[in-house]
């Protein structure tokens, strides 16, 4: 299963513990991206906050993982499931395509 996730820090919980909690996002990311949990991470150039794509086995998986996150309690989040594009082996067939 693969997620992209949107996550910005609220400007308005910027604290010395947020600041703290932000700057141990990298060693955060960059560990799960050895575990093979996150595929990709970006920064949102003019934003505080960043663009992750997971992929984990469950949604349990996922969400124990975003809630490990050291900013989770200071930042928002939009999350996106997202679907392969027709490269996957049972993906629908192109109509009238049966029996050709």
């Amino acid at each position: 299963m693969k997620f992209l996730v949107l996550w910005q820090i609220d400007l308005a919980m910027v604290s010395a513990d947020a600041a703290r909690a932000v700057g141990r996002m990298p060693d955060y990311g960059a560990r799960l991206e050895t575990e093979g949990k996150v595929l990709a991470r970006y920064h949102i150039v003019g934003a505080h906050g960043g663009a992750w794509i997971y992929d984990v086995g469950s949604h349990e998986e996922f969400e124990r993982l975003l809630a490990r996150a050291p900013v989770f309690n200071i930042a928002t989040y939009t999350v996106h499931a997202l679907a392969a594009m027709g490269d996957e082996p049972d993906s629908a067939s192109p109509a009238g395509s049966e029996g050709t």
